[in-house]
């Protein structure tokens, strides 16, 4: 799942793939605004057919908590 996640965030940072991890902050570590975690979100939603609860988006902060709500939903 993480590397799904990373291919899917790599498209929205600069970042390269080897300097994102579990512990990577979506806002402060791979410079993504809140407007870049909503399209991400929405491209999770696509690409899972899942859907990720709004009140759930604030707790993302890491790439960690991304694939472990993705498996949650999954």
């Amino acid at each position: 799942m993480i590397t799904k996640v990373k291919n899917i965030l790599m498209e929205y940072t600069d970042v390269p793939e080897e300097k994102i991890n579990d512990d990577s902050r979506l806002i402060g570590d791979l410079g993504l605004t809140s407007l870049d975690i909503v399209n991400i979100i929405v491209r999770f939603e696509d690409e899972f057919d899942i859907t990720i609860n709004e009140r759930s988006i604030a707790s993302l902060q890491t790439v960690g908590d991304v694939a472990k709500k993705l498996n949650e939903l999954i």
